[in-house]
């Protein structure tokens, strides 16, 4: 089965149908699995009120993109910190981190700030391909600050509290995004980037100050604010929060920020229906391989394996880390959780892995897999931003990817940076 799934990717067929012709076709002609299995998992693995929070983030997201609210959200960081050594590319991490956590996909970050911030990068001195690098790493908080569509997927996958995931997904997205920035300080300091080096003045940047970037932004900025707010507090459900999050977008968008018009949310919902349509596919497809699996009992033959390579936690956490990484390079994260979670959970249990703490660990991993090639897709967005080719831009992620790594190995082998949270608000 696992077999008929590789070749298929091998010959480009899109993942989904991968996912799909490997289950149906092992059901076929290489088990006494009932077919009617399969598709009853195709149904009830969508059969989710939790799952309903997902296109109403990524609708949210949309709307945002299209109203003006990520605009002003950078404005408000460039007039926070722009006169800080390297402040452009320092905008660009704080601006995904606070964008992440309306629309809770790495993609759409990318697309969005990046859309932005790479062409002003470029115009105050920064390498091009440093530029598209660094927006593509930065585009990787995405799944990790809350609100966050891989941690819902991975808490329907292996009943997991999805607010406990929020809150413990805080701690490792901001790591990220502090390692990214004082990485960017460095290069900058080293390369002269920046206001100091290029013959662009401040004036023609067109920075805006402080107070008129807040008075535009305060209402941007309250977007994660009513999100978050409401998910901890206890106020609201994620899914309730995701369908505010809409509510709020349109009313802003259309009202206040005067970006978009009625007539253009179809369109807007449109580009959303298509990439929840995506997504739920994914969901069905990979859930009926996932329990083809179970009921092979691969979960259970493989933390019997991976227990006897070591019964040392370290090292079989190292294993579980390299074999994502390289998972995260050809497959698409969503599947990936999908159909790996429930494989992989008994091997963190079995070794002493709280789940909550296993999830943190998965969704760092392959989102880290949206920044490798040859699949990630964050690299393949940020070169078409930037109008360069993918070439130019190796020499600098390997050292974005080596302090998101890091942070990985911190968040892997320290779980108290994710633990301490849900157990102090929920304590």
């Amino acid at each position: 089965m696992i077999l008929i799934f590789i070749v298929m990717l091998f010959f480009h067929v899109p993942i989904m149908i991968a996912l799909g012709v490997a289950s149906v076709g092992y059901c076929l002609f290489l088990s006494n699995a009932p077919m009617d299995m399969v598709t009853n998992v195709y149904f009830t693995s969508m059969d989710s009120f939790t799952l309903i929070a997902i296109p109403f983030f990524i609708l949210a997201g949309d709307l945002m993109m299209q109203g003006g609210i990520s605009k002003r959200l950078i404005n408000l960081c460039r007039a926070a910190i722009g006169g800080l050594v390297g402040a452009l590319g320092a905008v660009t991490v704080v601006a995904s981190m606070i964008f992440a956590a309306i629309a809770g996909s790495g993609t759409a970050t990318v697309a969005c700030i990046g859309g932005i911030t790479i062409p002003e990068m470029v115009k105050e001195g920064y390498d091009k391909g440093y530029a598209s690098a660094l927006a593509a790493t930065a585009g990787a908080l995405g799944p990790i600050i809350p609100p966050s569509v891989a941690m819902i997927l991975y808490g329907v996958a292996c009943q997991v509290s999805i607010t406990d995931l929020f809150i413990a997904g805080v701690v490792p997205g901001f790591l990220m995004a502090i390692a990214l920035i004082l990485l960017n300080r460095f290069l900058c300091k080293k390369y002269h980037w920046g206001l100091d080096k290029t013959t662009v003045s401040k004036e023609e940047i067109d920075i805006p100050p402080l107070k008129q970037a807040l008075k535009e932004g305060i209402w941007a900025i309250m977007v994660p604010v009513i999100i978050l707010g409401g998910i901890y507090g206890g106020i609201v459900t994620p899914t309730e929060a995701a369908i505010i999050a809409c509510d709020y977008a349109i009313i802003i968008s259309l009202f206040v920020y005067k970006e978009f018009k009625i007539k253009d949310i179809p369109k807007i919902i449109k580009h959303t229906v298509e990439t929840t349509g995506t997504v739920m596919l994914l969901v069905a497809c990979a859930s009926a391989l996932g329990k083809l699996l179970t009921i092979e009992q691969i979960p259970t033959n493989l933390a019997n394996t991976l227990m006897g390579i070591s019964s040392n936690k370290i090292i079989i956490l190292l294993i579980i880390n390299i074999f994502l990484l390289f998972v995260g390079m050809f497959m698409e994260t969503y599947a990936a959780i999908i159909l790996l979670a429930p494989v992989l959970l008994p091997t963190a249990l079995a070794i002493g892995v709280d789940p909550l703490h296993f999830g943190l660990i998965m969704v760092v991993n392959l989102t880290i897999g949206l920044c490798t090639p040859p699949v990630g897709v964050n690299l393949f967005i940020a070169t078409r931003i930037a109008d360069a080719p993918m070439e130019r831009m190796f020499k600098w992620l390997l050292p974005c990817l080596a302090v998101l790594i890091l942070v990985l190995l911190l968040v892997t082998y320290i779980p108290q940076l994710t633990m301490f949270l849900p157990a102090l608000i929920g304590g």
